[in-house]
């Protein structure tokens, strides 16, 4: 049995609709009219979760940064060393056999440049959503530091985050490109770089 009340189930189907739309042709490129086709929901039932689409946009990002975190939030708790844990995560930006991508999936890599000068809330958002991120980073890098992982990097923080902009990069080209060639390239810098 459901326990999920019926008013959460419909928003988190708006939610999900919406970041499988927005993936294929961008928060601007993404009408009102498909989202609520595609996801079965009257105009007003819209407006009854989101004041505007700008509103959707938000609780778009809010809700992708939310489950990102808590997956990388998984992978700082797991078990193995933190340069283990660092590989994982660079892994998954590059196509699995059953799994699409992180830089498939990635709503930064989507919407980073279009939404930086159409809302500013919603840059806020995603702004955030990285800062966290990197300092998850930060801290798989610091521990795999300890445990002899990890080459150490002197400042921890900047490691992080060029760390991640070379993979946000790497995703960007990829896509522009259609090519995995860039990612393959960040994961050889990456292991050259952080792993002895």
């Amino acid at each position: 049995m459901n326990t999920i009340p019926k008013s959460e189930q419909t928003r988190s189907r708006i939610l999900s609709t919406g970041r499988r739309l927005v993936l294929g042709m961008g928060f601007t490129g993404m009408g009102l009219k498909e989202l609520l086709t595609e996801s079965a929901v009257p105009k007003g039932s819209f407006y009854h979760y989101f004041a505007s689409k700008e509103a959707f946009g938000q609780a778009l990002l809010e809700d992708y940064v939310t489950d990102y975190l808590g997956r990388v939030d998984s992978l700082v708790a797991a078990p193995g060393t933190g340069g283990a844990r660092l590989l994982t995560y660079c892994t998954a930006w590059l196509a699995a056999a059953n799994k699409p991508s992180i830089a498939e999936t990635c709503l930064v890599v989507k919407l980073a440049s279009e939404i930086s000068d159409l809302s500013e809330d919603m840059r806020t958002t995603l702004d955030a959503g990285v800062t966290e991120l990197v300092a998850r980073l930060e801290q798989i890098i610091a521990q795999g530091m300890a445990d002899g992982s990890i080459v150490p990097q002197g400042d921890t923080a900047r490691a992080a985050r060029l760390l991640y902009g070379q993979w946000l990069g790497a995703a960007i080209l990829s896509k522009l490109g259609k090519s995995e060639q860039p990612l393959v390239d960040a994961m050889d810098d990456t292991r050259r770089r952080f792993f002895p």
